[in-house]
């Protein structure tokens, strides 16, 4: 490997190198803060590696592609992981002093997205989504009061693994079919394998797409996601919905693009039933909650439905407004869905009762900042104009339109109009008057919450400096 492969893969050395001084300052001295203070640290050296990393894009070995797709996504995940790292340190204070294995687990399982971001092989791809899964296990399960954190990371435990164990069953029958498994190689010789065996190469594409759509917590592959959701710590929850959930789409456009998958009927009608599924059960289900935690995890199961769309949509057109739409979307609902989760985080905490509707009623009389963001959030992810959420339902509409997926639009304009409901529930609840009483946020909490704000309105009032940002990825 030459020093401009090194100089390609710094991010990931960033952030190895993080790992390796976390690990060493525990050994030392253990110290919360301080390890609070390196992982950030780690972060902002990673999002300046990633800037770097951009005069250097090159493939790196078979298993890496480092390109400005991917760099524009790992900046993506170390905003939201710093974002995460803010609201833990008042999350996880009050549990005690030594708690600087939840920053190294932080950290490692940052590393394993941008791992699976990059990659261009079954290989890389199983071992980014592992080493991002195992850290988030342990993540998930780290408060040491209540019961919720173990039962949620214990079923997210035994149904991840009855996933990963199908991605490496659809690996196998892949390679029995193609004799490769890097994604550009079996893209060639699919279509030959197919020709000879169908069965193989379909049943093993199925099984790994039935692994990937559980990460993504697609119907029907989404039982885990309300009760993972509403049992981690708030800023885990965040991390989930965000880095985890982002870093596997961007894992599964890549295979389905250098895999040449569009090119298969069966399978563009299996996606197709999937993404149906996802927009009108993820919204119709997140009419009957009450708890804010778990309406975010069905209403991240529709989204992640229409996020489908532009794949299916693949088999019909290949262009810049493909990418752009997977690109500004994607981007829009991970700044949507931080902003929701930092005033979720900041306004109940951990406290169970405390992440009902009901405990949001008067928000805007008590915390007039924090409603103000929780309002713009849920405009935003219900598509209302002027924000980002609005311009990323447009991209998807209007490839569905080029592309004639009547029904899928269809069933889109349904969810959206279900969704509608629940998400202004949230902002007539934050309206009503209220006796309830709450201590003040910091100034920290209010500031993460403006600059969140910012950006998801900038990014829905003014796209244009976005829109060529992304067409030149």
């Amino acid at each position: 490997m030459n020093s401009s492969s090194m100089m390609a893969l710094l991010p990931i050395l960033m952030l190895s190198l993080t790992v390796v001084v976390l690990m060493i300052q525990a050994s030392i001295k253990r110290d919360q803060s301080i390890a609070w203070v390196i992982t950030g640290i780690g972060f902002l050296v990673s999002l300046w590696a990633a800037g770097y990393a951009r005069g250097f894009t090159q493939t790196v070995t078979v298993l890496l592609s480092v390109d400005d797709w991917g760099l524009y996504f790992t900046t993506l995940v170390l905003l939201a992981s710093v974002v995460t790292l803010v609201l833990s340190k008042d999350t996880f204070s009050p549990e005690g002093e030594r708690k600087e294995e939840f920053y190294l687990l932080l950290v490692l399982s940052v590393l394993g997205a941008v791992v699976l971001i990059q990659s261009t092989h079954m290989v890389s791809l199983l071992l980014g989504m592992e080493l991002m899964g195992v850290a988030l296990y342990a993540m998930i399960a780290f408060p040491e009061r209540g019961q919720l954190p173990l039962e949620a990371a214990i079923k997210y435990l035994v149904l991840s693994a009855c996933a990963s164990a199908m991605l490496l069953y659809g690996f196998a029958l892949i390679y029995a079919a193609t004799g490769d498994l890097s994604y550009a190689g079996i893209g060639t010789k699919a279509i030959l394998a197919y020709a000879q065996n169908p069965v193989l190469v379909i049943s093993g594409t199925v099984l790994v797409l039935t692994g990937i759509c559980f990460k993504l917590s697609l119907v029907p592959f989404h039982m885990w996601t309300p009760d993972v959701y509403e049992g981690a710590p708030t800023p885990v929850t965040g991390f989930l919905a965000t880095v985890s959930k982002g870093a596997v789409f961007v894992a599964l456009t890549r295979f389905f693009l250098e895999g040449q998958l569009y090119q298969y009927s069966s399978l563009i009608g299996v996606l197709s039933m999937v993404a149906i599924a996802s927009m009108l059960v993820g919204n119709l289900l997140a009419l009957k909650q009450n708890n804010v935690k778990r309406l975010l995890a069905y209403s991240s199961i529709a989204h992640f439905g229409y996020l489908l769309v532009v794949l299916v949509a693949l088999a019909y057109q290949d262009g810049p407004l493909i990418n752009e739409a997977i690109t500004f979307y994607l981007g829009a609902y991970i700044l949507t869905t931080l902003l929701a989760f930092s005033v979720v985080a900041t306004i109940a905490g951990e406290e169970e009762e405390k992440n009902d509707i009901t405990f949001f009623e008067g928000l805007f009389w008590r915390k007039r900042i924090q409603a103000i963001g929780l309002t713009v959030a849920m405009l935003s992810f219900a598509g209302i104009p002027l924000t980002a959420g609005f311009m990323g339902k447009f991209y998807i509409i209007s490839v569905g339109i080029q592309s004639g997926l009547w029904w899928l639009l269809a069933a889109l304009v349904m969810g959206s109009a279900i969704a509608i409901y629940y998400y202004l529930r949230i902002i007539f609840a934050m309206s009503k008057a209220s006796k309830i009483s709450s201590e003040s946020p910091t100034e920290a909490q209010d500031l993460l919450v403006i600059v969140l704000l910012v950006m998801v309105i900038v990014l829905g009032s003014w796209p244009q400096p976005f829109i060529e940002i992304a067409g030149r990825l």
